[in-house]
């Protein structure tokens, strides 16, 4: 059965985005705002003065701007700054949560913040005896750990009444991840790793009518991927043009990127699912579930570039980029 997630659908529905604050994260959040949502937005990133950290990559996006975000489209967005490397800070939103809602409908792992760490094309295949350890290790932190303090304070919450939805934002779907290297020795763990906590979760929460689900974007037009082609969101398919003043320009395939709303959308379609536990201990693509659901992204398409890397870029198939958006 199909379920377009639309206006309205997740109204008095609790969510908490961890890692909120940019990228898939803010997306995810507004997408559930869309949907009528209370959505707690958490990340380093604050513009409280008094904010217990920032981000690694100490950017000005803030998880304010994302409660905001979510409140214009329609949910209700609260901002609380968190960083879940810290198990008392985590501890202290679980209990700030049970006390002022009682439980979480939807728990989505967003958390990342290793993209200056992993390095550009031009570092990535170095062996691990020639990487840097104590920033690989960092990465394993960034990636893994904040999923697993997280998953320890907050999941209580999320079997408190049936229903509720885990889910783990991944790069790359399981199978996808199984049959290719992913960049870096560190960098192929934390993402295999993503994919099969969804797994391992998705078994212990199902006793207690939860589910679990990873969930991949395809490329991804985050802040930062805008940036690095000198293009904003309403422009950015000038990024596939011939650029001049310095500025970097796409490769092809970026045709097929996507907004940070589309995986968003993709999570707001599961969590307005009624047979959601369907797709428990699964690692799936936004492209796959806007083909289950029928939600598009905000410009009407329905971008497919990892469907397209299997079958076109890797299968030999002949086709029309145009053919998978």
């Amino acid at each position: 059965m199909s379920v377009v997630s639309h206006e309205g659908a997740l109204g008095g529905r609790i969510a908490v985005v961890a890692g909120a604050t940019r990228g898939a994260g803010r997306g995810i959040a507004a997408a559930l705002g869309e949907a009528g949502a209370t959505v707690i937005c958490t990340g380093r990133s604050s513009a409280r003065a008094d904010a217990p950290t920032r981000s690694d990559y100490d950017r000005p996006e803030t998880i304010e701007e994302t409660a905001e975000l979510v409140t214009s489209l329609g949910g209700k967005g609260v901002a609380i700054a968190v960083d879940h490397l810290e198990p008392l800070q985590v501890a202290a939103l679980a209990e700030r949560i049970r006390a002022e809602h009682g439980h979480i409908d939807v728990l989505v792992n967003d958390i990342w913040g290793a993209e200056r760490l992993k390095g550009g094309p031009a570092e990535w295949n170095t062996p691990i005896w020639k990487l840097d350890l104590q920033k690989g290790l960092r990465i394993l932190r960034l990636g893994i750990e904040t999923h697993l303090v997280t998953s320890h304070y907050l999941l209580p919450l999320l079997i408190a009444k049936a229903g509720g939805l885990l889910v783990e934002v991944a790069d790359g779907t399981a199978d996808y991840n199984a049959q290719h290297y992913r960049i870096s020795v560190f960098y192929d763990l934390v993402k295999h790793s993503v994919n099969r906590l969804a797994y391992s979760q998705g078994h212990e929460l199902a006793p207690h009518g939860a589910t679990a689900v990873a969930i991949t974007p395809g490329w991804l037009r985050s802040e930062m991927m805008l940036e690095n082609f000198g293009v904003t969101e309403t422009n950015w398919r000038e990024a596939l043009a011939e650029r001049g003043g310095g500025r970097h320009r796409a490769p092809p395939d970026f045709a097929l990127s996507e907004s940070p709303r589309y995986v968003g959308r993709a999570v707001a379609a599961l969590a307005a699912d009624p047979d959601r536990s369907r797709w428990n201990q699964k690692s799936v693509s936004s492209g796959e579930l806007a083909r289950q659901y029928g939600f598009t992204d905000i410009d009407g398409s329905r971008p497919d570039i990892w469907r397209y890397t299997a079958e076109v870029r890797e299968g030999g198939k002949v086709a029309d980029l145009a053919d998978y958006r």
